[in-house]
């Protein structure tokens, strides 16, 4: 609500939602305005559109560091680990002690994905 363009879909609209779930009205704005779509007003395309949704996704994970130091795809590609992925994406709410339990459980899926993939997780797995 302190954002200048409020929140016009109510500020119950702007949750997580799509593959890296979309979350708060600035993202929602951001997205919107990079792939020309309108998502501050109407949020629920991340959630009825699968294009939108993807979009959205890859979207985020190639351009916002979110409250991390880099984005989740140069975290990957440039060795700073899974782990800054979760801090790009979720920050304090998860890293530093703010909820071990959800960053383990993220490590232990993302370790099942690269076993069923045959590649190597590597290093820096945690926030």
């Amino acid at each position: 609500a302190s954002q200048p363009y409020g929140c016009p879909a109510g500020t119950a609209k702007y949750y997580g939602r799509g593959p890296v779930q979309l979350s708060w009205n600035f993202n929602y704005k951001a997205a919107g305005d990079a792939l020309g779509i309108d998502l501050l007003n109407n949020p629920d395309l991340v959630q009825n559109d699968a294009a939108v949704a993807w979009k959205t996704g890859l979207w985020y994970w190639n351009t916002q560091s979110g409250p991390g130091t880099m984005t989740p795809h140069d975290a990957m590609v440039n060795g700073a680990g899974f782990g800054e992925t979760i801090r790009a994406i979720n920050g304090s709410l998860e890293c530093n002690g703010g909820n071990p339990g959800q960053v383990q459980s993220r490590i232990d899926n993302y370790q099942r994905f690269t076993q069923a993939l045959g590649v190597e997780p590597g290093g820096n797995l945690s926030c």
